[in-house]
């Protein structure tokens, strides 16, 4: 899974955990949010009643939040991909044995690359960390 913590995604993770009372260690940033990867059974004790833990974490960190239930192997990757990213939307997603390879209309192709290639970046670290295989959008 993820390999390196560095100092600022560790007070994240401390945060998340005094305000959600669930231990993670799960953290990355995707297009300017925050993300945090909790087992699926306790996501909604993670958004708290009416998403208030979300909402308090976002309005301390000035970041967008979200918490997306974390995967068991590469069988889930399509989903975690999917919660990643939403609200793009993408066609299909093709699993090999050492690359993930996701096939995109124009539009969410476009969406899913960013500009000069910064979500194709954090994506390819994201994949690399969690499920050790190259990634690529067609």
């Amino acid at each position: 899974m993820v390999n390196t913590i560095d100092m600022q995604d560790m007070r994240y993770l401390n945060l998340f955990g005094k305000i959600t009372r669930i231990s993670t260690r799960y953290c990355f940033k995707y297009n300017e949010a925050l993300i945090f990867c909790v087992p699926k059974r306790l996501i909604s004790q993670a958004f708290g009643e009416n998403a208030k833990n979300a909402k308090q974490m976002s309005q301390i960190l000035n970041k967008r939040i979200k918490i997306i239930g974390l995967p068991k192997d590469v069988k889930d990757a399509k989903s975690f991909i999917a919660a990643i990213v939403s609200p793009v939307r993408f066609k299909e997603l093709e699993i090999t044995p050492n690359e993930i390879i996701l096939t995109a209309g124009s539009q969410s192709k476009a969406a899913l690359i960013g500009r000069n290639k910064r979500r194709l970046l954090e994506m390819q670290k994201i994949i690399k960390d969690f499920f050790k295989r190259d990634f690529r959008i067609v």
